[in-house]
């Protein structure tokens, strides 16, 4: 896979709370924001974003940082390269005040901004609600974003933050307190929150899904996938990006299945009836939530 132009995707340079970025839009229907996992909007994130986009959504994907469309694998970019590409990138987000990365308790500054984002999508799509999935570094900006209201669908893929560094800080997100009572509130009148990780990530670590069990009780869709399904041919040194890097795209696999089980949610909880809306069954099920 090389870089990708994303030239089937509208962009436009969006200004919220006096801050402009990049926004990239494909498909018709109830809006779903993408936001996109380390190092930035790689071709396989844009592939989430357009499989989305066929099943009647309209992906919305927002850059946060990185090269949009860059391939950052290191058959594209060579081994240093690829390091390279991934450090720099880390160590800039790291260092902006829009990123929670190591303090607990406590919800990244860039989710107001990503909120103010959903809200302009709705207007615009129209819908029952507004769907989101943050990936590693992002995945818990999903869940920061439903205590607005329009948010009924968010998804948490492998969420990394804080960063477990130090004993009890998987048994944390990177979501405050008083926002975490809001979505408690919300999901005992009926949200659900999906999530999604491999069983042996210790970036995104079993105690974190513990916690947010807890915290949200079956409201909590978890999804923990076995670390021998993920894609053998991944650049990463341990299973751990569900939906992109160690996809297995294939049917009867399990990244797979799970992948269409987000999929089924977002349709689900938006109400969508895109063209891939018929094709549920033929999926055989999914992963069930583990417990």
């Amino acid at each position: 896979m090389a870089d990708d132009p994303l030239d089937d995707f509208a962009s436009e340079d969006v200004t919220l709370l006096g801050r402009t970025r990049r926004v990239h839009r494909k498909g018709s229907g109830p809006a779903v924001i993408v936001i996109a996992e380390m190092p930035g909007i790689s071709p396989k994130v844009a592939n989430v974003a357009r499989r989305i986009a066929d099943r009647g959504a309209t992906a919305i994907m927002p850059s946060l940082f990185g090269v949009d469309g860059r391939d950052p694998r290191p058959d594209n970019l060579g081994v240093v390269g690829g390091v390279t590409n991934m450090l720099g990138t880390m160590a800039r987000a790291c260092i902006s005040r829009e990123f929670t990365v190591l303090a607990t308790g406590k919800t990244s500054p860039v989710a107001d901004w990503l909120r103010e984002l959903a809200a302009r999508e709705h207007d615009r799509c129209g819908g029952p609600g507004v769907g989101a999935v943050g990936m590693c570094f992002t995945g818990g900006f999903a869940l920061a974003m439903a205590t607005d209201e329009l948010m009924v669908a968010p998804v948490l893929s492998q969420p990394s933050l804080p960063f477990a560094l130090l004993p009890g800080r998987g048994r944390s997100i990177d979501v405050s307190d008083a926002d975490l009572a809001v979505v408690q509130a919300r999901c005992a009148r009926g949200l659900q929150v999906m999530g999604l990780r491999f069983a042996g990530d210790r970036l995104s670590p079993g105690s974190r899904f513990e916690h947010l069990r807890e915290l949200l009780g079956d409201a909590f869709l978890a999804i923990e996938l076995p670390d021998d399904s993920a894609n053998p041919d991944s650049f990463l040194p341990q299973p751990h990006s569900v939906l992109t890097e160690d996809l297995v795209d294939e049917p009867g696999q399990p990244t797979r299945e799970a992948f269409d089980r987000v999929l089924d949610f977002f349709a689900d909880k938006l109400d969508l009836s895109g063209p891939g809306g018929d094709d549920a069954a033929d999926r055989g099920g999914g992963v069930p939530p583990s417990r």
